[in-house]
Formats: structure tokens, C-alpha cells, sequence
């Protein structure tokens, strides 16, 4: 807890800044969500208290399955691996709303941080923030404003989509730059771990598109899949209407 608090107040203005992106999903989250409700006019609470309770146990669930993480064999190791824990935040999305999503995907980062630190000065945890809810929140409005089947297979198929352009894209602009920099090396050098995995690589664009862009489709379209045949059997439990 004490390295904890040192890293805060060692990076107090991206922690302000990843502070102000955590907002700023939830407001996203809500405001989309009351629309909806008031459009489809549903009077149910965005949080209730049996929302709480399945939210927390939801996070918890995504937490150890951050904990989670597998290699993906074409991506360099030292900087990608594969962990499922955007399953747990999908599907309570899908039984209470975007803002259930966005709540269990900050308190995934919440506890992870508080048992393991951060060997990242933050900048994992708010890549995992931001490119968790790229794909949980569109895919969670899209599938509150019709519940129906064909509405779950289009709203993660989306979600897929966006996950890969907003991953690839943060990647490129600022995660690997600011990696790079953290860890006082130069660009060149992550790419060359690219091409050690994949020949191809031989530059940022391709490193971009040939790593984190499969990386993130195979993400999305795993946990896509698995939410889609589990979904169903798990929702009257979930909203305990069995």
C-alpha cells in the first residue's frame, strides 16, 4: 500500500489525468443510459441495490481474471499477453447497463492496482480503462436499446470493431511511445521485438497492424463468443428473476 501511494504522488498529474478519463466514461455511461431508459420508458434505477452486489462480485471475478494472463504466440511476450477480464464487465453491461460495465471494468483496475502496485506508473492500467470500455460501452448501449439475439451478436461484433481501431490507435499515438520512454528505449527497439516474433514487422505501422490490431480482434471476438453462449442461461440468475 505504501509503494501504492508513492506512485500516485510521484505521477499526481497523469493519475489526475487518468483520474478525469475514469469520469468521463461514467458520465458517457450514464447519459446514454438514462436516454435510453427514458426512450424505451423503463423506470428502472441505473444502480440498485442487488446491482451493487452482483457489480462487486462481478469485479472481483474480472480481477482474478486479469490476474489472468496468457501469451499470445504472435506477439512479443514482454509486452502483450491475452487475460479475459472484460467478460464479467460484458455481461453485467448486458443484465443492468453501460454504467454497470464501466463500473466494473474501474473497479478491476482498482483492486489489481491495490494487490499488485503498478510496474507501469499507471499507464497500463488506464491503456486497460480505456481500451476495456471502448468495447464494453458501445456494445452494452447498443444492446440496451433492443435485448434481443440478433441485437447481442451486432453489439459485439461493434464492440470488436471499436476495440481494434481505438486499441490500435492508442497503441500507436501514445502507448508504445510512452513505453519507450519509460523504459529508455527507443521505438525502433519495441518494433525489432515485432520482428523477432513476426518478419513482417519492420516498422510501426505494421507492428500496429500485424500485433495489436489481432491481438485486440482475437480479444473482442473471444470474449464476444464465450458472453454470447453463456449469456443467456446466466441472465434470470443474474437479475434474479429464477
Amino acid at each position: 500500500m505504501n509503494s501504492l501511494l508513492s506512485q500516485i504522488a510521484d505521477n499526481a498529474v497523469f493519475v489526475l489525468v487518468f483520474a478525469g478519463v475514469i469520469i468521463l466514461m461514467f458520465l458517457i455511461a450514464y447519459a446514454v443510459e438514462k436516454f435510453v431508459k427514458k426512450k424505451n420508458d423503463d423506470k428502472e434505477r441505473v444502480l440498485s441495490t442487488r446491482k451493487i452486489v452482483i457489480i462487486g462480485m462481478f469485479s472481483a471475478l474480472s480481477t482474478v481474471l486479469m490476474l489472468l494472463e496468457f501469451p499470445v504466440p504472435f506477439a512479443p511476450p514482454g509486452i502483450y499477453k491475452l487475460d479475459f477480464s472484460e467478460l464479467p464487465a460484458l455481461i453485467g453491461g448486458f443484465a443492468f447497463g453501460p454504467v454497470a460495465g464501466v463500473m466494473i471494468e474501474f473497479i478491476k483496475i482498482l483492486l489489481k492496482t491495490i494487490i499488485k502496485g503498478s510496474s507501469t506508473a499507471f499507464v497500463g492500467e488506464l491503456a486497460n480503462f480505456f481500451v476495456g470500455c471502448s468495447f464494453i460501452l458501445p456494445a452494452t448501449v447498443i444492446y440496451l436499446i433492443k435485448k434481443n439475439k440478433v441485437n447481442a451478436i451486432i453489439s459485439c461484433v461493434i464492440g470488436t470493431i471499436i476495440i481494434t481501431i481505438v486499441g490500435s490507435s492508442f497503441n500507436a499515438f501514445y502507448l508504445l511511445p510512452t513505453f519507450a520512454k519509460m523504459f529508455g528505449m527507443e521505438i525502433d527497439t519495441i518494433i525489432a521485438m515485432g520482428t523477432a516474433v513476426n518478419s513482417h514487422v519492420t516498422s510501426l505501422s505494421d507492428f500496429i497492424l500485424l500485433i495489436v490490431a489481432p491481438v485486440n480482434i482475437l480479444k473482442g471476438t473471444m470474449i464476444s463468443v464465450v458472453t454470447l453462449l453463456i449469456y443467456k442461461p446466466l441472465s434470470p440468475i443474474i437479475k434474479g428473476t429464477r
